[in-house]
């Protein structure tokens, strides 16, 4: 048995990944979705729930909030985290130049860690 919030998070976090690919993947070359940005979206919606659902069941077990609220929480974190990740990469990449897989690294540690602080703060408290 794993222990540990953070470990669950990790491969909590890994499966939700590992969704959102799966589900891009057979969109694009399965279902030949001539859009990559909108078979994106629709990986990134459904790897999201996945993620929610291991949070709320499996990483964050104590919690007290119903399921709607703990949801519009975790939407709205994302929401803000999304435009965070947004910025980080705009700050690294378009104005400072660097390389994009630079800036995706840097944007993906600021998200992971605001993620988790946040579900276990704010949406699974």
């Amino acid at each position: 048995m794993i222990r540990g919030e953070t470990a669950r998070y990790a491969i909590n976090g890994a499966f939700s990944t590992l969704v959102h690919f799966s589900v891009l993947s057979v969109a694009i070359e399965g279902f030949d979705m001539p859009s990559a940005s909108l078979a994106n979206l629709l990986a990134a919606c459904i790897g999201i729930t996945t993620s929610f659902i291991g949070s709320k069941y499996y990483v964050f077990r104590r919690h007290r909030d119903p399921l709607h609220e703990q949801a519009a929480k975790f939407v709205a974190l994302y929401g803000v985290i999304a435009l965070l990740h947004a910025g980080v990469m705009a700050l690294v990449t378009d104005i400072g130049g660097v390389n994009y897989r630079i800036g995706l690294v840097l944007a993906t540690a600021l998200q992971v860690l605001l993620s988790f602080s946040g579900n276990r703060r704010l949406v699974f408290k």
